[in-house]
């Protein structure tokens, strides 16, 4: 009886957290992100995996990564800048960076710091 629960417990789990990520995607690819981001790998810009890491210990992340969606940001993660996504909502935009954000593995067990301003 216990095995059942805890089996029923897990799929709720892994089918919730599969399901957030897929809306991210859907998100990202309505918003025309991965014409330049993948969520894996390297494409124009960084992958979102990457960002995520990259920004895992600011709890301000998300507020961060959506204000740089509509304003665009520059010299980051190299020569190319990211220009402004204007035609992105703010309250969009935000959904967009606490998905990226949950990418990121717990950064209390991987030892990253970052912040915004890396």
């Amino acid at each position: 009886m216990k095995c059942r629960w805890l089996a029923a417990a897990a799929t709720l789990v892994f089918g919730v957290t599969a399901q957030a990520g897929d809306a991210g995607v859907e998100l990202a690819q309505r918003s025309v992100c991965l014409a330049c981001h993948q969520v894996d790998s390297k494409r124009v810009g960084p992958s979102f995996r990457d960002i995520a890491l990259r920004y895992s210990a600011n709890e301000n992340a998300a507020a961060y990564l959506a204000r740089s969606i509509r304003e665009g940001s520059r010299g980051l993660w190299g020569a190319i800048p990211m220009p402004a996504q204007r035609h992105v909502d703010p309250a969009t935009a935000l959904l967009l960076g606490e998905w990226i954000m949950s990418l990121a593995p717990d950064a209390a067990s991987n030892g990253t710091t970052g912040s915004p301003s890396n």
